[in-house]
């Protein structure tokens, strides 16, 4: 076995890569934001070696795009790449749920789904643990399924999900449905019947999509509306 040895400045990378991706997941970074290197570099307490890498990084994950040599910016988020997204959420989750109803401890999706029963979605606190909820019901998937091919496909798709989510935080009707649709995913997965998890998992995938496009265009609609 290797030993792996990590630098300063890879420890430095690690860091300013961590912290760039939960600014741009939870939109302090909004699309189109330049990463300056100097700026970033000072911001972030960190040289501009390691900055680059964390920026390289982000490149390769597509939640930043390089426009010249110098220029990195926050990728675009439209309805087109939301659709797309979802397009490939959709093949993959499906089979996830349903390999994992099929191998899975449903004990343990018995207890995550009492736990979906009692969501409080009131405040940031409450949402917060809710979505931390869905990271556990989704490492469980994954740990039942054991493909680690599926696994590694779905990583980046999470990834550039954390985005997207943030678009219902703000609709609590479509928060209520979410929290109840996951309940049905987890029951599913706990009764190990395959086809009803895949069809739970695809009907909460396709409500999701809808209300995140209608988000989209409610917002145009308001931003046409407020322009001179």
């Amino acid at each position: 076995m290797g030993v792996y040895v990590y630098t300063s400045d890879m420890r430095a990378s690690e860091k300013a890569y961590l912290t760039l991706l939960e600014e741009i997941q939870s939109g302090a970074l909004p699309s189109g934001a330049v990463l300056a290197e100097a700026s970033q570099a000072e911001r972030l307490g960190v040289s501009r070696t390691p900055l680059r890498e964390a920026l390289r990084r982000l490149v390769a994950d597509g939640l930043a795009v390089q426009q010249s040599p110098r220029v990195t910016v926050v990728a675009g988020l439209d309805a087109d790449d939301i659709r797309s997204l979802f397009e490939i959420r959709r093949a993959l989750e499906e089979t996830a749920a349903r390999l994992a109803a099929q191998r899975g401890d449903r004990g343990a999706f018995t207890a995550l789904a009492a736990e979906f029963s009692h969501v409080d979605l009131d405040g940031d606190e409450g949402r917060d643990a809710y979505y931390a909820l869905i990271a556990r019901l989704d490492a469980e998937v994954d740990a039942s399924h054991g493909n680690d091919y599926l696994t590694s496909a779905l990583r980046p798709v999470r990834t550039h999900l954390v985005r997207v989510r943030r678009m219902a935080r703000d609709k609590p009707e479509r928060l209520a449905a979410s929290a109840s649709e996951h309940l049905q995913i987890a029951r599913a997965l706990a009764s190990g019947d395959a086809e009803l998890a895949a069809h739970a998992t695809h009907v909460h995938l396709h409500n999701a999509l809808t209300g995140i496009l209608d988000s989209l265009q409610q917002q145009r609609t308001l931003d046409s509306e407020g322009t001179p």
